[in-house]
């Protein structure tokens, strides 16, 4: 595991990230085997003095995909990994959903509407020294994102099913998380949203945190 000094994150953001690094141990084994394909690729990367480019993709770039992308933004930083450059992207675009939004400023992160309409973009921040993430629905293959040499994250098994092949990508982790979506609407809305923002920000702090560099 890393030894490298832990970055500082907003105030807001620190009480939940403590809380998820003290959870790695009940990231089950088979999880961890997946998230190991994800550091390899950030350690080689960053060992041979490249930039590392991951993209995750799930089918209309709304939900998981999202707060995967934040998330590992955020756990790279924290973990002093360098030259870290995560987007996000979908087989076809819609708009970051406002509950995943709610979820991710409820966790701590900083989220706030820079235009709006049915596809409104976002400027997100996890820390006062960085670049904010401009967060909005887009195809994985936008040229907003880096299209060549990335690993593509398959974070919902839609789109790694019917993805087959992802143009640009070096490699392909199915990294795949359950959809909030299936209970919008519903008395269990806020909690399973909470819950999926804690599982997917747990293994992408641990994934971090075991890279090597």
């Amino acid at each position: 595991m890393s030894t490298r000094k832990n970055a500082t994150l907003l105030s807001s953001l620190s009480p939940t990230v403590e809380k998820l690094t003290n959870e790695f141990d009940s990231i089950p084994t088979e999880r961890k085997e997946l998230l190991k394909q994800l550091v390899l690729f950030v350690e080689n990367k960053v060992k041979a003095g490249q930039h590392v480019y991951l993209n995750f993709i799930c089918t209309h770039n709304s939900r998981r995909s999202h707060l995967s992308q934040i998330w590992a933004q955020a756990a790279a930083h924290y973990y002093d990994v360098p030259h870290v450059f995560c987007y996000s992207g979908g087989t076809e675009a819609t708009a970051f959903n406002p509950r995943a939004v709610k979820a991710m400023q409820e966790a701590g992160f900083s989220i706030t509407m820079t235009n709006e309409g049915k596809n409104p973009r976002y400027e997100v921040r996890f820390a006062d020294d960085v670049k904010a993430i401009i967060a909005f629905s887009k195809t994985y293959d936008d040229p907003f994102n880096h299209n060549k040499d990335f690993a593509a994250i398959m974070t919902c098994s839609h789109a790694d099913e019917n993805c087959p092949l992802v143009l640009g990508a070096s490699v392909r982790v199915a990294l795949t998380y359950n959809d909030p979506k299936e209970y919008d609407g519903t008395s269990l809305e806020t909690a399973k949203y909470s819950e999926r923002v804690h599982e997917i920000g747990r293994e992408l702090l641990f994934a971090f945190s075991q890279v090597n560099v």
